[in-house]
């Protein structure tokens, strides 16, 4: 998850126009050879890769649109859900666990071939979701845990390495301050699963290094606000912060906004995510690095597996495993070109 443009800029919306344009000329054509067949694909081969013949009707819900990193996946998502023939609707969960269940039991009123949801917080939605699973709807998890594994009975989990993805950019930024000074984490939500691996991965870097000493840890719940306020009394508080490492990209650059106003742009920032403005931050040098949470493969992946279980007859466990990791690499100058055009394509 992921200042807050809705997981765009310039050059996403120009390719999203162009894939926009080219999947509307697929529908009017409102066959399966009108969309595969001007990609020079045919038929047969749109079959082989597992594309549904009936439309198929499908639920997603993620943390919040208002995190770049969840608009994104939300892009990603109606993308390959055209390709494999899914109308997807969409139930915002706001960041707010209170209306991402609202949002959610509404879901389980209705009926839908497949389900892909990424939770606010654990255990927040855990009965409408179960309800979903009796009525034999497939639940693809995405990014963060909607209950532990052994609990509830989804069709797969897909997710990264969330404690790898903490510990990597911390691990940046200790070397970079030469394994000495005062670091601040601002974490995400707490009920987030994918946010505790973050602090974990964090913590299990800065022990090693016993001249680092850690300031603060508070949470700022995803949100951009919360975190310009934290850091307003950090800067005032604290006279030598040398980085810092956020859950988010959002988080990270809310708060760079805010130490360019009190010049206090020698903190070293990492981030996670990856979104395009955290890679243009990295190209730049105002964000030291950030990490790719693949949102494109984690949205797409759900669609593909959703795709798979009702037309290809895909077991939960049997054909798919139940845990899926869809790690991404720590982005640097070197390869930040490239990591925007997979996102650019929904790749990543």
């Amino acid at each position: 998850m992921p200042g807050i443009d809705n997981g765009t800029d310039k050059g996403m919306d120009k390719a999203s126009t162009t894939r926009r344009d080219l999947l509307q000329m697929a529908a009017a054509g409102g066959a399966a050879a009108g969309l595969f067949g001007g990609m020079g694909v045919t038929s047969a081969l749109a079959a082989e890769m597992g594309r549904s013949e009936k439309p198929l009707k499908a639920a997603f819900s993620n943390a919040g649109l208002q995190a770049t990193w969840c608009a994104q996946g939300k892009q990603a998502a109606e993308f390959w859900g055209k390709l494999f023939n899914v109308e997807v609707t969409w139930f915002d969960g706001q960041l707010d666990a209170v209306k991402q269940r609202a949002a959610i039991d509404n879901m389980a009123s209705q009926k839908w071939d497949f389900v892909a949801i990424q939770a606010f917080g654990i255990g927040t939605l855990t009965q409408p979701v179960q309800k979903m699973i009796d009525a034999g709807t497939p639940v693809i998890d995405m990014d963060t845990l909607i209950a532990p594994l052994d609990q509830i009975n989804v069709h797969s989990f897909l997710a990264p390495d969330n404690e790898f993805m903490g510990a990597s950019v911390t691990q940046a930024l200790c070397n970079a301050i030469g394994g000495k000074g005062k670091v601040i984490m601002t974490q995400g939500a707490l009920g987030h699963t994918g946010a505790q691996g973050r602090a974990k991965g964090f913590n299990s870097v800065v022990k090693q290094f016993p001249n680092i000493e850690v300031l603060d840890t508070q949470p700022a719940d995803w949100d951009v606000s919360k975190t310009a306020r934290l850091w307003e009394t950090y800067l005032t508080k604290y006279p030598q912060i040398d980085a810092a490492f956020f859950h988010n990209d959002d988080m990270a650059l809310a708060a760079a906004n805010i130490m360019k106003a009190h010049n206090r742009t020698n903190i070293l920032i990492g981030g996670v995510d990856a979104m395009p403005p955290a890679i243009q931050a990295v190209s730049e040098g105002r964000m030291f690095a950030t990490v790719r949470n693949p949102s494109c493969r984690i949205h797409g992946g759900a669609i593909v597996a959703g795709v798979a279980a009702v037309v290809g007859g895909e077991k939960s466990g049997q054909g798919i495993p139940k845990n899926v990791v869809t790690d991404g690499p720590v982005v640097t100058k070197a390869n930040a070109a490239g990591m925007q055009w997979m996102e650019d394509h929904f790749l990543i």
